[in-house]
C-alpha cells in the first residue's frame, strides 16, 4: 500500500527509474553505451531524448550545459569501467555549483574485490567531486535514494551527486522489481528551496549601504541561479552603487548599464580591478570569494569594509573579514533589502559613480587600438564584434582560459542574452554547448572557443550533427594554445628559443572543413568583413553551424592587476 492507502504497482527498476526521471522534468540524458539499456528502453514510452556521446567526460559537460541552461539537474551516465573518466568530468559542474547527477554502474554484490573483468573500485572518486555519492545495492532502494540525490543536487548551493547503480551497467538494479509508484509529477529545479533572510541582518545591510561612501555591489553566479537580476540591479541603482559581476554572473547586469564596472579579479577588466580598490565597502551578493574573481584575495584591498549575501553560511566570512554576513536565497534577500529601503529617497553619488564611469571609460580607450579590425584579426575583436551580431535571444557558451578572458573583458550582452562558462576544464566548452541547447530549444546557442579547446572533444561535432542540435560555435583559430607563452617564456629564462614551438603550436587546420565532414556547416573567416554574412547566415541555418576565425597567434589575453588607477 502506498501513503495515502492505494495499492502500488511492482515495476522494474528499469521502469521505476525511467517514469521517475520523467516526472521529475527531465528531457534528455547524456551517457556512453552500455549503461541502463533496459532503462534506455523504457524511456521511449517518455518524451526524454537520450543522446550517446563519444565519451564519458562528454557526457557529463553535456549534462553540465543542460543544467546551468534549464536550472534544473542534469543526468549523465557510464558503466562501471568509464566510471574514472564520468567522475573527471564531474570537476566542472562541481567547481561550477551545477546540479549534474552522475549514475554509473558499480560491482556486482558479489564480484566486488575478485579480478571481475574489468573491475576498478570507482566509487571513491567521486567524493571530491559530488556533494553526494551513494551506492544503491538493491531495487528497493531506488525510490528514496533517487530522490536525495536530486534534492542535495538542488537544495542550498547546487552541485552534482552520484549514484553507483549495482552491476556494471546497472542491470542489478534495473533488472530488480520493486512495489513503488513513480513520484507524482513534479519538475526538480534549483533553488528547490528558498531560504529567507535574517531581518536584523538585512537591517544591517542596509544601514551599511546607506553610511558607504564608495560602495560596490558584486553580483554572482547565485544571483542568476536564484533569477535576482532585475533585484541587483535596482538594489544598484537605488544607493548608486557601481556594479560589478563574477564570470558566473556576468548575464545578471545588461552590457550597457551605466553602472556596470566590469568582471574583476583574474579575468577582469581593469576598470572593475580599479573601481574595487577604491571601494569602501564591497557587498558581495551571491558569490563565492574564490581567487579568481579576488585576484588572490589582493582585491578589494586589505582593510576594506565587506559584506556578503549567500545561500552557503560556509562561504560567509571565509576568506574576508566581514562586517554584515546575510544567509539567504538571493532573491528573497534582496527582495528583503529593497522592501527595507521602501518609501525612501534614492541616494546619490555623483562624485562616486562619474569616478567609476571614467574608469570604465579609460579601459575603453587603453584597448580600443585592440578591436579595430586588424591583419591578424585579433580576439579582441572577435569578441567585441561578436557582441553586436548575437541572436536576440543568445545564450553564449565560453569555454576556459584565453576564450573565457576575452568574453569577460570584451563580450557585452544585451538584456535577455545569457552567459555560461566553463570553470576550470578546457574543452568543456563543445559539449557543454550542444547539452545547453537540448535544454533550452527555444533559444539560439552560441559557443565561444578556441582551437585548442575544440579538439578536445572535436567529436562531438558529430553528436550535434546527428541530433540537428542547431549552436554556432564561433572558434578563435590561432593554431596554437598561445596562452602557454607566459609560462613557456619564464620557463626559457626570459626569451623563446630552442624549440619552444612543440609545446604550443598546432597545425595550422581549416575546422570549417573538418566541421563539414562532419555533418556540420563550416564558414571560414578570414577577413574582418567576412564575420557579419557568416553570423547572418548561421542564424538562418537550421542546425549546427561552426565559424572558424583565423586570429593572431601571438595575441595574448592581459591578467588582472592589483595596482590602483591613477588619479
Amino acid at each position: 500500500m502506498n501513503k495515502t492507502g492505494g495499492r502500488v504497482s511492482e515495476l522494474t527498476g528499469a521502469q521505476f527509474l525511467a517514469q521517475s526521471l520523467d516526472a521529475y522534468g527531465v528531457t534528455a540524458v547524456f551517457l556512453v553505451p552500455t549503461m541502463l539499456s533496459r532503462t534506455l528502453v523504457e524511456m521511449e514510452r517518455t518524451g526524454i531524448r537520450r543522446i550517446v556521446t563519444h565519451g564519458e567526460k562528454s557526457a557529463a559537460y553535456m549534462a553540465d550545459g543542460y543544467a546551468r541552461a534549464t536550472s534544473r539537474p542534469g543526468i549523465c551516465m557510464a558503466q562501471n569501467v568509464g566510471a574514472a573518466n564520468l567522475a573527471a568530468g564531474l570537476r566542472d559542474p562541481f567547481l561550477g555549483c551545477s546540479p549534474v547527477i552522475a549514475m554509473t554502474g558499480g560491482p556486482y554484490r558479489w564480484s566486488r574485490g575478485r579480478n571481475y573483468y574489468q573491475e576498478i573500485e570507482d566509487f571513491p572518486l567521486f567524493k571530491p567531486v559530488t556533494r553526494s555519492s551513494r551506492q544503491v545495492m538493491h531495487t528497493d532502494r531506488l525510490p528514496d535514494l533517487l530522490d536525495q540525490a536530486f534534492r542535495d543536487a538542488t537544495v542550498g548551493k547546487p552541485g552534482p551527486t552520484h549514484l553507483e547503480l549495482a552491476g556494471h551497467t546497472g542491470d542489478d538494479i534495473e533488472n530488480g522489481t520493486l512495489d513503488a509508484d513513480p513520484p507524482k509529477p513534479s519538475v526538480r529545479r534549483f533553488p528547490a528551496v528558498r531560504i529567507p533572510p535574517d531581518r536584523d541582518a538585512v537591517k544591517a545591510a542596509a544601514d551599511a549601504l546607506r553610511s558607504a561612501r564608495r560602495p560596490v555591489i558584486v553580483s554572482g553566479g547565485g544571483v542568476r541561479a536564484s533569477g535576482a537580476s532585475v533585484e541587483i540591479v535596482a538594489l544598484a541603482e537605488w544607493f548608486a552603487a557601481p556594479i560589478a559581476t563574477s564570470l558566473n554572473g556576468k548575464d545578471t547586469v545588461p552590457g550597457d548599464h551605466p553602472l556596470l564596472v566590469g568582471i574583476p579579479g583574474l579575468y577582469p577588466r581593469a576598470s572593475a580591478n580599479e573601481a574595487l580598490l577604491e571601494a569602501d565597502l564591497v557587498f558581495y551578493v551571491g558569490s563565492q570569494t574564490g581567487s579568481q574573481l579576488t585576484l588572490n584575495w589582493q582585491v578589494p584591498a586589505p582593510g576594506t569594509r565587506v559584506m556578503h549575501l549567500d545561500i552557503d553560511p560556509r562561504e560567509i566570512g571565509r576568506h574576508f573579514d566581514t562586517e554584515v554576513g546575510i544567509v539567504a536565497d538571493a532573491k528573497l534577500g534582496l527582495t528583503a533589502l529593497l522592501a527595507e529601503i521602501a518609501g525612501e529617497a534614492p541616494l546619490e553619488r555623483p562624485e562616486w559613480t562619474s569616478r567609476t564611469a571614467e574608469l570604465v571609460a579609460r579601459w575603453r580607450s587603453s584597448v580600443a587600438h585592440r578591436i579595430d579590425e586588424q591583419n591578424p584579426l585579433r580576439p579582441e575583436w572577435l569578441a567585441d564584434r561578436l557582441g553586436g551580431l548575437l541572436p536576440e535571444d543568445a545564450l553564449v557558451v565560453a569555454d576556459t582560459g584565453h576564450a573565457g578572458m576575452w568574453t569577460a573583458a570584451h563580450l557585452d550582452l544585451t538584456q535577455g542574452q545569457g552567459f555560461i562558462r566553463a570553470a576550470g576544464s578546457l574543452g568543456w566548452g563543445l559539449p557543454a554547448a550542444i547539452g545547453a541547447q537540448i535544454g533550452r530549444p527555444d533559444r539560439r546557442v552560441v559557443l565561444f572557443t578556441g582551437d585548442g579547446g575544440l579538439l578536445y572533444h572535436l567529436s562531438e561535432l558529430e553528436t550535434a550533427a546527428r541530433w540537428n542540435v542547431p549552436i554556432i560555435a564561433v572558434v578563435n583559430n590561432n593554431h596554437s594554445l598561445n596562452q602557454e607563452i607566459n609560462p613557456y617564456t619564464v620557463a626559457y629564462g626570459g626569451k623563446l628559443h630552442g624549440r619552444h614551438h612543440e609545446l604550443w603550436h598546432f597545425v595550422d587546420v581549416d575546422y570549417a572543413r573538418v566541421a563539414e565532414s562532419l555533418g556540420v556547416v563550416g564558414i571560414r573567416v578570414e577577413k574582418a568583413s567576412q564575420l557579419e554574412p557568416a553570423m547572418a547566415r548561421a542564424a538562418e541555418t537550421d542546425g549546427p553551424v561552426l565559424i572558424d576565425v583565423v586570429t593572431d597567434i601571438d595575441a595574448v589575453a592581459p591578467k588582472g592587476s592589483a595596482q590602483p588607477a591613477q588619479p
